[in-house]
């Protein structure tokens, strides 16, 4: 499945921000059909920062068709049969089982979000990206012939700018044409990463984290806790969703000491007591700012793209955010291709028509999953246990977005007139 060939120069100049998921999956898509690709990210160096990232087998297959790249990823990534499903006292309600998704719709990769995107990071510089680190992005501008930023006083134009800067974006502004702030969804996450020796010493804990890896969720009222064993059991993450009004920036950087998560936590099964007790302490603190759904993801001049999180941010509850955020990378390596350098606002408008309602209906799983697990009724739960799964179906898992962009290219072009028609075109089976 992966190919190093290069595909001949085709002239179109890429220019990304930002250098996460959705910006070095644009970049490496870019550069797989021969467009001149340049990466300004305003991080100084590179950080192994974060800790729990899922990508289903939407993305799987992305990451496959990168030489070398799925046997880098392999031995650091979660390699559980399913998750296990308990209610906050510790009874156990269903299992959702991965290997049968596996085997229906490929190989999925859970892991270390900084150790999964160093690996990502290097191959996008081995196979020759020009990435530029310490670079701020101050302004966006497009004209009809092309488009660019200003970043660290310094003038940068291409044919094309992809913003995958994140929730606070500053190309959403260009795009928009006004502010468009982030407001508090009314939730955040605790979450934390660490080794699991200290697990494994209590018999209580060490299910969780001896032979091979394991996966569980608690449901409490407006709480769930996710807990996650890693590389055979050598490493362990948990998350945990709460209400929380405060509206600060989403940041790796900002603690929360482990008593505030015990207080959320007061009462719940005795394991995940035990499992927080075994935590190291501060917790990384989370907040979970929120975005209505945007009218457009592209500019007025159709220049400029926003990717990623500046597009539509996921709740964690979809499972979905950074699989999109790669789906969008590779759309848009195959649109440019088809648009070529003369048609390169076509392309970026085709992009656009291609993603948009498939975006909205893999958000919505994880408004549905989250209101799910958060209001359960008990009574009907264990009647249907089936109703707390995770809702993760064929059109979500089973498709490959570098294929689907090829094959309706041109039909969606041809619909470029009628917005109505074209979005209708696009929105999955599971909505229409």
């Amino acid at each position: 499945m992966a190919s190093s060939a290069q595909p001949p120069k085709s002239g179109v100049r890429v220019i990304v921000v930002g250098a996460g998921f959705a910006g070095l999956t644009a970049a490496i898509e870019c550069h797989r059909k021969g467009h001149d690709v340049l990466i300004l990210e305003s991080f100084p160096e590179l950080k192994i920062l974060g800790d729990i990232i899922s990508f289903a087998p939407n993305s799987g297959r992305i990451f496959q068709r990168w030489p070398g790249v799925d046997a880098q990823l392999d031995p650091i990534i979660h390699k559980s049969d399913g998750l296990l499903i308990k209610t906050y006292l510790g009874e156990t309600l269903t299992k959702q089982i991965w290997d049968a998704e596996g085997l229906a719709y490929g190989k999925a990769y859970n892991g270390h979000r900084g150790e999964i995107h160093e690996i990502v990071y290097h191959h996008a510089l081995d196979i020759g990206i020009d990435i530029r680190l310490g670079y701020k992005v101050d302004d966006y501008f497009e004209t009809e012939d092309e488009a660019g930023v200003v970043a660290n006083g310094e003038r940068f134009v291409g044919d094309v700018v992809l913003a995958a800067d994140g929730v606070r974006s500053k190309g959403r502004t260009i795009v928009l044409g006004y502010e468009d702030k982030p407001k508090s969804s009314g939730y955040a996450i605790y979450r934390t990463w660490f080794d699991s020796a200290r697990l494994a010493e209590d018999p209580d804990t060490a299910w969780m984290v001896t032979n091979g890896d394991r996966h569980c969720a608690w449901l409490g009222p407006d709480i769930h806790f996710i807990a996650a064993s890693i590389k055979n059991g050598k490493d362990f993450s948990w998350v945990c969703t709460h209400k929380d009004e405060a509206d600060i920036e989403e940041s790796w950087q900002a603690h929360a000491p482990l008593a505030d998560a015990l207080k959320v936590l007061e009462g719940w099964d005795p394991v995940v007591l035990k499992i927080l007790k075994a935590t190291p302490d501060p917790l990384i603190d989370w907040k979970l700012v929120y975005r209505e759904p945007l009218p457009t993801w592209i500019s007025p001049k159709r220049r400029i793209a926003l990717i990623g999180d500046a597009a539509h941010p996921f709740l964690p509850t979809s499972i979905q955010g950074a699989s999109q955020a790669m789906e969008d990378g590779a759309t848009l390596g195959v649109c440019l291709t088809r648009g070529g350098k003369t048609h390169v606002q076509e392309a970026v408008a085709a992009f656009e028509a291609l993603r948009y309602e498939r975006v909205r209906a893999a958000q919505k799983t994880g408004e549905k999953t989250r209101d799910t697990w958060h209001k359960v009724d008990w009574k009907e739960a264990k009647k249907d246990p089936e109703s707390i799964k995770l809702k993760r179906g064929s059109w979500l898992l089973n498709f490959d977005a570098e294929e689907y962009a090829e094959e309706n290219y041109s039909r969606t072009v041809a619909l470029l007139h009628d917005p109505v028609a074209v979005r209708a075109l696009h929105r999955p089976n599971a909505i229409k």
